[in-house]
């Protein structure tokens, strides 16, 4: 199936079911929100990495315009639908500000791993404890599945975007696993040498070497 959408690229990933709020201040993306709002419509936002667009992003559903200023901007709610592919950019729109594209929406496997999750899930759990932070990830941990918490891994954007293009949920869930396993022994390193750096300039108690 393809299809015309209006886009909206941002350097940003955002992946099927997340909830996004935006400003919309651009004169273009006040024109594209409303005609998304006025005919129901969606709006795609494509991946942008070093000022590039790239051909993946996600179709995004505006469910909430929560203030209208004066001057036209909005504060408006969004929900991360499905990932697309951009075949064609239509640069000029007619009568419009904003850009388009021709889209496909490649086949998503979503069925995952429970035991490869709950593992991807506690490596995760282990992150933010060694950085002293806590996540809400507003659902049971035997509900989260990979795009529930990818933000939430310190992926980078180029890394959240090559997680995006996996089309398949257990391709993503080891994505993630092998991630956690590169980042945790270094995390563990940097704890390691924190509590070393700590310990120079005390007093020491220790047991001479005999020679």
């Amino acid at each position: 199936m393809t299809n015309f959408i209006p886009i909206f690229p941002l350097g940003i990933v955002v992946y099927p079911g997340e909830d996004l709020n935006l400003h919309i201040f651009e004169t273009r993306y006040k024109e594209l929100i409303k005609d998304c709002t006025t005919s129901g419509k969606m709006f795609g936002i494509p991946t942008v990495i070093n000022d590039k667009m790239n051909e993946m992003g996600t179709l995004m559903q505006v469910t909430e315009v929560t203030k209208e200023y004066d001057n036209g901007e909005m504060d408006i709610k969004t929900k991360g639908v499905k990932v697309f592919r951009i075949l064609e950019v239509i640069k000029e729109v007619p009568d419009k500000l904003y850009s388009g594209a021709i889209v496909n929406y490649p086949a998503n496997e979503t069925k995952g791993n429970r035991t490869l999750m709950k593992g991807v899930i506690k490596a995760l759990r282990e992150m933010h404890e060694f950085l002293k932070v806590t996540k809400d990830f507003k659902k049971a941990d035997d509900e989260l599945w990979s795009y529930d918490v990818a933000h939430h891994a310190g992926l980078s954007l180029e890394e959240e975007y090559e997680l995006l293009q996996l089309m398949n949920e257990l391709q993503r869930e080891e994505y993630l696993k092998q991630h956690m396993l590169k980042v945790l022994p270094v995390l563990s390193e940097m704890e390691s040498l924190k509590s070393r750096i700590q310990l120079n300039g005390h007093f020491k108690n220790l047991h001479g070497f005999d020679l």
